[in-house]
C-alpha cells in the first residue's frame, strides 16, 4: 500500500532533541527520506562578541560555546592566543590544565552517556547515575575556581588561581570511585539485551563518510579512525603521558557510545600520571590584562566533541581583528541526514543522541 508522504518538524522544543535543534523529517510511515537539520536559534555572535573585547575579556565567553566543557573552551582559546603572543606558561599550570581539561572530559562524557540513554528509553536510573558522578567533578571545579558549570578558569598566560589544599586527593579519590562506576557502567547499559538491539547498526557511519564530512572526536574515532589530537598533534604535555586511543569497528550508534566509556577510562589515566608529576612552582598568570597583538595563529584542541579550533587575526589592536571558531558539534551534526535515511523515526533520537551535539558551539 502506497503511503503518503508527510513533513513532521522536531523540534526546536521537542523534549528528545539536544538544545534548540529544528529538524525537519520527510516520512514515508514511519520511515525516515531525509531530513534537514534548521540552525540560528542559539545564534549570540559569539565570534564577532570576540572581535569587541579585549583578549582576556572573551575568555568568559568561550565557556558559553560548548557548556558542558567550558575547561576545555577556555583552554583552546588561550592556547591560541599564547600562540600569537609567544607566552611561555610554567609547567605547573600545564599540569594542571591538562588535569582539569581532562576531568571536564569525563564529565561532559557522563552527561553524553547519561543522556543517550534516556533517549533510547532507559527512563533515568543511568542519568541520574551519570549526573551523581559529574557532581563530584563539579565540586571539585567549584572548589579550584568557584564555579559549577562556566568555569573562566583559563588565563592567558596560566591559571586564574591554584590548586587548592587537598585538592590533589580528591581527585584521586574520585578517580577510585569513577573506576568501579565504569564496571558498572558497562553492567547496566553496554551490554544490556535491550540496549544492544537500540544501538547496535543503528546509524552505521563509514570511515569515508566521516572524514568527508570532517567528523571528529569520538565520532570519527567510533568509526574506526585512529585520530585524536593529544596524539598525533600534542600540545601541552600529552607527549609525556601514557594512554589509549579507543576506536570502533561498526561505526555505529552502540560504538559511539562504548567509544566515549572507554575514553573515560583513558583520561582517568592521564589525571592520575599528571598529578603524580604535578611540579611546583606558580600557575597564576603574570600577563598584563590588556595588551597588544599582531599577526594571525590557528590553534585547535581535542574536545570531548572533537576537534576545536581558535583562528585569531590580530593587527596590534587591545582586541583581535578577526577570531573564527571551528566546531567540532556542526561538522558533526551536519552528517545526520546521511545516517537516519531510511530508519525508523525512534532511530533518530537514537542517532542524534549518539552523536553528542551541543548547539551553543554551532550557532556561536
Amino acid at each position: 500500500m502506497n503511503q503518503e508522504e508527510l513533513i513532521i518538524n522536531m523540534g526546536p522544543q521537542h523534549p528528545s532533541t539536544h538544545g534548540v535543534l529544528y529538524l525537519e523529517l520527510k516520512l514515508n510511515g514511519e520511515i525516515v527520506l531525509d531530513c534537514k537539520p534548521h540552525l540560528g536559534y542559539l545564534h549570540r555572535s559569539i565570534e564577532k562578541i570576540a572581535e569587541n573585547r579585549t583578549y582576556t575579556q572573551f575568555i568568559p565567553f568561550t565557556d558559553r560555546l560548548d557548556y558542558l566543557a567550558s575547561m576545555n573552551n577556555n583552554l583552546g582559546y588561550c592556547l591560541a592566543v599564547e600562540k600569537l603572543l609567544n607566552v611561555e606558561v610554567s609547567p605547573r599550570a600545564q599540569y594542571i590544565r591538562v588535569i582539569t581539561a581532562e576531568l571536564n572530559r569525563v564529565a561532559s562524557h557522563l552527561v553524553a552517556i547519561g543522556t543517550f540513554a534516556q533517549d533510547l528509553g532507559a527512563y533515568a536510573t543511568p542519568l541520574f547515575y551519570a549526573f551523581r558522578d559529574r557532581e563530584k567533578i563539579v565540586e571539585i571545579f567549584d572548589e579550584i575556581c568557584g564555579s559549577r558549570l562556566t568555569y573562566n578558569y583559563m588565563r592567558i598566560g596560566g591559571l586564574s588561581g591554584d590548586m587548592t589544599a587537598g585538592m590533589d586527593k580528591s581527585i584521586k579519590d574520585f578517580i577510585a570511585y569513577e573506576r568501579k562506576m565504569l564496571v558498572e557502567y558497562n553492567e547496566l547499559l553496554t551490554y544490556n539485551a535491550i540496549f544492544l538491539a537500540r544501538s547496535k547498526n543503528i546509524g552505521i557511519l563509514p570511515k569515508e563518510l566521516a572524514l568527508n564530512y570532517s567528523v571528529t572526536g569520538p565520532n570519527l574515532r567510533a568509526s574506526g579512525v585512529k585520530w585524536d589530537l593529544r596524539k598525533d598533534e600534542p600540545y601541552l604535555l600529552y607527549d609525556k603521558f601514557n594512554f589509549e586511543v579507543p576506536t570502533g569497528i561498526v561505526g555505529d550508534a552502540w560504538d559511539r557510545f562504548k567509544v566515549r566509556l572507554e575514553e573515560i577510562a583513558q583520561s582517568l589515566r592521564i589525571i592520575e600520571q599528571a598529578l603524580g608529576a604535578l611540579p611546583e612552582g606558580n600557575p597564576i598568570s603574570k600577563v598584563n590584562r590588556v595588551f597588544r597583538g599582531t599577526g594571525e595563529s590557528y590553534m585547535r584542541t581535542e574536545n570531548p566533541r572533537g576537534e576545536l579550533g581558535f583562528y585569531i587575526v590580530a593587527e596590534g589592536g587591545f582586541n583581535p581583528y578577526r577570531c573564527k571558531i571551528r566546531s567540532p558539534s556542526f561538522s558533526n551534526l551536519a552528517v545526520l541526514p546521511e545516517l537516519i535515511k531510511g530508519l525508523n523515526v525512534s532511530d533518530t533520537v537514537c542517532v542524534l543522541g549518539s552523536l553528542d551535539i551541543v548547539m551553543g558551539e554551532i550557532d556561536r
